[in-house]
């Protein structure tokens, strides 16, 4: 049943109870992936579900490698990544008593999940079946599925034709025209915001060009970046990212947000929005705030609403596409400071020159995550891996392996700090196994990044935020070839080496953390 639904890979770490399951997927097309801990297990499904939107798959055993594997569950469950859960357990004779290592899964997995289903309880097929349609629907996200060991090692359950996602929310195109026809009339200055679940639509053209017709500027929030072209004139940049003030007083200047397929999770209307009216056209309602003012905020059929929208009459507005590209051109100068050594801008805009319009970049959480964000420039949809409703340490070296897995064809790159790195650096072992031909460039300033400028904003002392004095770089990590850069000039010449190798490498990149206290929170 999963090799019918497309799944191509159950990403895990083996124990007893999990055996069943891999001999299984052994005399199967699904292979096993071997990975160095159950939470980047569960970072690779999520990032294999985002990308192709076929559930992705993770497997732990009892207890401790099921707590492991909620953290990368919790990614897909705020990230709405379809997913399945596999939490190998022991007998079904045991479930019900409190022995070595077993904890209640379903307990565990409720809050993280769209369900969580034991499969002692129902036919494995039918469980399935329903598993994968309810992960696949609208809102994606992760199912659990919990697995006894003589359910595994039982009798084969009868096939089931598995559906694909099917719920869709109404088609409530006629209210929205007419909610924000009105606004319009109204408004002299309209914003268009794009967000999470714009990623899932189908009808970015058609919104690039109602932004054309009625002359609207945009900005998008971080997962958003690529589907609508950041190279277009009308872009405004990211909000809540780095030189977020230069944004919000972007932002400001609207007197009516048109937030299509805005999802909070990734920033609350409350943190940029003011009192701004707000209309929201999404496939989910966004929760009510004393402060927000909506003109409508309906539950919707995403693309139906766009296309509804196309047919309003272009409506004269007192914005400038002079002020635009000063505004532009003044964010990227702000996001270069020129007194500093070598810093993340400097890579970043050395990577942007290395990685083709195609190709993947994959980055963890950190200082740099904010950088990235405002800085990047894609018109690619999917070209960036990033947790952001979640926001986990950890995610970026897994999904750039998962990526790569999924296009292998196409060149992927992780960035990541020191301190994701000291995470997942066992994962090397994985790509060097899989000979996965992804550099993973780690940008190392011996501090975690964001914590330090957290406490100077705070004023307090700096303390627990210190890695160490960076190291001299050792030769290889799990066997996988390393490299230095304290240069743009380094770094390029280390891009090429990466480049010509048939397999993993790691470019340890020397840079300032000074240059993100005038870019993060300013």
């Amino acid at each position: 049943m999963l090799e019918q639904a497309g799944v191509r890979w159950v990403f895990g770490v083996p124990s007893g109870p999990v055996l069943p399951l891999i001999d299984s997927l052994r005399r199967s097309p699904v292979q096993f992936v071997l990975t160095a801990s159950e939470t980047s297990a569960g970072f690779m499904a999520a990032a294999v579900g985002y990308l192709t939107g076929i559930p992705g798959v993770c497997a732990s055993t009892v207890g401790p490698g099921a707590t492991n594997l909620t953290t990368g569950v919790g990614c897909a469950w705020l990230d709405r990544a379809p997913l399945l859960a596999i939490t190998c357990n022991v007998g079904t004779a045991w479930l019900d008593r409190r022995i070595q290592m077993r904890i209640d899964h379903q307990a565990l997995f409720r809050p993280l999940t769209k369900a969580t289903i034991s499969l002692r309880d129902a036919s494995a097929g039918e469980a399935l079946g329903s598993a994968l349609a309810i992960a696949s629907d609208e809102p994606p996200g992760p199912v659990h599925l919990d697995l006894p060991e003589d359910i595994a090692q039982a009798a084969p359950a009868a096939f089931v034709e598995t559906r694909r996602g099917s719920i869709c929310p109404p088609d409530r195109s006629q209210e929205i025209t007419a909610a924000l026809s009105a606004a319009l009339g109204r408004a002299r200055r309209p914003l268009v915001v794009t967000g999470l679940s714009f990623t899932r639509s189908r009808a970015a053209r058609e919104l690039v060009q109602l932004l054309e017709r009625q002359n609207w500027p945009f900005v998008t929030t971080m997962h958003a970046k690529g589907f609508l072209p950041e190279s277009h004139p009308n872009w405004a940049g990211v909000i809540g990212r780095a030189r977020r003030s230069d944004i919000k007083a972007f932002t400001d200047r609207a007197d009516l947000i048109i937030a299509v397929g805005y999802d909070p999770i990734e920033i609350n209307y409350e943190e940029w929005a003011g009192n701004t009216p707000i209309a929201h056209i999404s496939t989910e309602a966004a929760e009510a705030g004393k402060e927000l003012r909506f003109v409508c905020n309906l539950a919707c059929d995403l693309d139906a609403a766009i296309e509804a929208l196309s047919a309003i009459a272009p409506v004269q507005n007192r914005w400038s596409s002079d002020e635009w590209r000063q505004h532009r051109s003044d964010l990227e100068q702000a996001l270069r400071p020129s007194s500093v050594s070598f810093s993340a801008h400097h890579v970043l805009d050395g990577l942007r020159g290395w990685l083709p319009a195609d190709g993947i970049l994959a980055y963890d959480v950190g200082a740099h995550t904010h950088q990235i964000a405002t800085q990047w420039r894609t018109d690619r949809p999917r070209t960036l891996l990033a947790t952001n409703g979640w926001s986990s340490m950890g995610y970026g070296m897994p999904a750039a392996y998962a990526a790569r897995l999924v296009f292998p064809e196409r060149r992927v790159v992780a960035v990541i700090g020191d301190g994701g790195f000291q995470m997942t650096a066992g994962e090397l072992a994985l790509a060097r196994r899989l000979n996965l031909a992804v550099p993973i460039v780690v940008l190392n300033d011996g501090w975690l990044g964001l914590m330090k400028i957290k406490q100077e904003h705070r004023n307090y002392p700096l303390s627990g935020v210190r890695l160490g004095d960076p190291p001299d770089t050792p030769p290889h990590y799990f066997g996988v070839p390393c490299r230095a850069a304290k240069t743009s000039e380094e770094l390029g010449v280390a891009l090429e080496w990466a480049s010509s190798l048939n397999g993993p490498s790691v470019i340890e990149t020397f840079i300032d953390a000074e240059a993100y206290s005038s870019t993060v929170f300013d």
